[in-house]
């Protein structure tokens, strides 16, 4: 199978095919900076890493950029009521914003623009919308969209364009306009609030203008990929399609992707209801990050999620058998003797196995397809153990673990011997072959002191440092 996405704007599921073969340019709408993301939106984020690590893992040369809105009614409100500059307060939400990304192994960006300092490349796309009578100014300033004059305006949300507009970040009576599901792209300067000098008149820029301009500005007038909550289908993706398009006359983007919402005991976690759960909290609680990160990526991306404290107590026991298989493979991968079939079926296994990882990640990122194929891949790879292959189907075995991690990142990181323990654990192996069983466990003593604990099995010695393994 090649590999095929589902469209949100033509609801097709349609083999993909890149506007420029040597570079795939993906864009993923991030986070306002005035607060911790919840997992919620962190299930958005975690499903484009996904994608995006797919991408590379099958061959292709990706641009990824993820946007962070740093200026909006929130963000003033917010640092107003705590008394900071808005600065500040967006440079210490930007901070955890990328702590938690890098706990949750979350591939870092090629690119993460912030809106206000792409305040040129908004203005000069206003301006386009002015003369080509897609835009008007209001008597207060404000320059809004035209809705009447792009008659295509709907199509990704389905929505009559006669239609009231709703869920709009900025009330209908807050800025004067002709026609109530205009949206605003340049509001005019306001006492106290923020605002930029230029030829559109002293003001700041709407939340919907910011993606065009920036993702226009990093991957071209048209690109590959835009992906986002399902949330974002309307206004906020519907909006970018029409500035984008009313001002270039291109089409904006190739494959729209939306991940749904993730629920908490039946309801869409939100911040309304009160009901959200923060990554850095559930750290905090002794979470371990790499089960937070399998519990938000393992159900299909379009299919809802629900997540609760028996979804990370499942993942975590999935990650303990994967830990425990990985575990065993090393400390099998250095023997030379064992059962040539054994070594064969573990040869194929991992071809196999690939295969169909592969075709699931291919069929539009059915990640629980691929996670099947990665826990049959546990299950018999220890039954190979158990029939004694040696270190070269260990290895075989090991090799298609890292390439599937590539793409789920799941796996433990490899430890780093701290300095003398390699000699310790070489002579802890030739006293146990001596069967001098008080200076092996002497030995075990000394490499716990560093931080090196030793696990005995039909395999040999295991060892792995102290601590989990983030």
């Amino acid at each position: 199978m090649s590999l095929q996405f589902r469209d949100t704007l033509s609801g097709e599921t349609r083999p993909f095919t890149p506007l420029n073969p040597a570079q795939v340019g993906v864009y993923s709408c991030g986070p306002t900076i005035y607060g911790p993301a919840h997992i919620g939106n962190f299930r958005s984020f975690l499903f484009a890493d996904t994608l995006v690590r797919w991408l590379r893992a099958s061959g292709r040369t990706v641009r990824w950029v993820v946007n962070l809105t740093d200026i909006d009614d929130k963000i003033i409100r917010t640092a107003a009521a705590e008394g900071i500059e808005i600065r500040a307060l967006t440079d210490r939400w930007e901070a955890v914003f990328r702590a938690d990304m890098a706990a949750l192994r979350m591939a870092t960006p090629d690119e993460m623009p912030r809106a206000t300092e792409h305040i040129p490349e908004q203005i000069a796309l206003v301006q386009q919308l002015l003369d080509k009578g897609h835009a008007y100014r209001t008597e207060d300033g404000s320059i809004f969209f035209k809705i009447s004059s792009w008659p295509a305006y709907g199509k990704l949300a389905r929505l009559d364009p006669e239609a009231m507009r709703v869920g709009e970040r900025v009330e209908a009576d807050e800025y004067s306009k002709d026609d109530v599901r205009d949206f605003v792209l340049w509001k005019a300067a306001k006492p106290g609030e923020p605002s930029w000098d230029g030829p559109l008149g002293p003001g700041r820029p709407g939340w919907h203008l910011e993606c065009s301009a920036m993702s226009m500005r990093y991957l071209g007038e048209s690109f590959d990929l835009h992906t986002g909550g399902i949330d974002l289908v309307f206004p906020h993706h519907e909006d970018e399609i029409a500035q984008s398009e009313a001002a270039t006359g291109k089409p904006f983007v190739g494959t729209w992707m939306h991940c749904a919402h993730l629920h908490v005991s039946g309801d869409k976690m939100s911040k309304s209801l009160g009901n959200i759960s923060r990554v850095s909290d559930l750290l905090a609680g002794g979470a371990e990050p790499r089960a937070l990160r399998l519990a938000l990526i393992s159900a299909h991306y379009r299919t809802n999620l629900n997540y609760n404290e028996d979804s990370l107590t499942a993942a975590a026991s999935a990650i303990a058998r994967i830990d425990a298989f990985v575990a065993a493979l090393n400390a099998r991968s250095t023997i030379t003797t064992g059962d040539a079939e054994a070594d064969q079926r573990a040869t194929a296994l991992a071809e196999a196995s690939w295969s169909r990882f592969a075709a699931a990640m291919d069929d539009d990122l059915a990640v629980p397809e691929a996670l099947a194929a990665l826990f049959d891949l546990v299950r018999d790879g220890n039954r190979l153990l158990d029939a004694n292959c040696s270190g070269a189907g260990a290895q075989a075995l090991i090799a298609v673990l890292e390439k599937i991690n590539a793409v789920l990142a799941v796996l433990p990181d490899r430890a780093v011997l701290p300095a003398g323990a390699e000699a310790l654990l070489a002579e802890r192996i030739a006293a146990r072959a001596a069967k001098d069983w008080a200076r092996s466990d002497a030995l075990r003593d000394e490499l716990a002191s560093l931080g090196v604990l030793i696990d005995d099995g039909r395999d040999g010695q295991r060892w792995r440092r102290a601590g989990p393994q983030a």
